[in-house]
């Protein structure tokens, strides 16, 4: 019994990565924010990343890729999780609320030409929304990672990823795969000029 929950949780996960495969729409877009990601760091700009909980983590996994290494050993590339410093986040919270959180840090250390990485498995965060409105005032590009529907995210992003899935662990499964492609195709593009 155990074993079959085991086994079930990993299909699953396979089967919801095939449907993302199989999606040339879903992949194609995947492709439109890596080549995006490319640019904003051929320009001299940087990454800002966001999610609450588990999203949260991904925001620093990704960021991590990028400022340290993803594939291969190559200068780093300025990546900021919103979601890590602890003095700030407790400030703003304090403050301003929860819901601030990441608006407030886009003011302080956002620029034009920068990517924000908005992740919610909801699409309804709405500190993440706050931080979406605030890069349409700095002409920052956003990018929504997300569920089935996109939420309230979805009319708010230039780009919205919408897994499709309702189901929290297999969209953040998905939405750390997105993020080391958006990883892997940048390191590559930048570092050995491939594409």
């Amino acid at each position: 019994m155990l074993q079959n929950f085991i086994n079930n949780q990993i299909r699953d996960s396979y089967e919801l990565k095939k449907t993302i495969l199989n999606n040339s729409e879903l992949t194609n877009l995947i492709k439109v924010v890596s080549e995006l990601a490319v640019n904003v760091y051929k320009k001299g700009n940087k990454t800002l990343i966001a999610g609450n909980g588990g999203s949260a983590a991904d925001a620093q996994h990704i960021a991590g890729e990028f400022v340290s290494r993803f594939y291969f050993d190559r200068p780093g590339l300025p990546s900021i999780a919103l979601t890590t410093d602890t003095s700030i986040l407790t400030a703003i919270g304090n403050d301003y609320g929860y819901e601030e959180l990441f608006a407030r840090q886009i003011q302080a250390n956002g620029v034009e030409g920068d990517m924000f990485i908005g992740i919610s498995t909801s699409g309804n965060s709405k500190n993440v929304i706050r931080a979406l409105e605030e890069c349409k005032k700095k002409k920052i590009i956003t990018v929504g990672l997300t569920g089935d529907t996109g939420g309230k995210m979805f009319d708010l992003c230039d780009y919205c990823i919408k897994v499709p899935s309702n189901e929290t662990p297999r969209i953040q499964e998905s939405h750390i795969l997105i993020g080391h492609i958006i990883c892997a195709v940048v390191e590559e593009a930048i570092f050995r000029k491939g594409f």
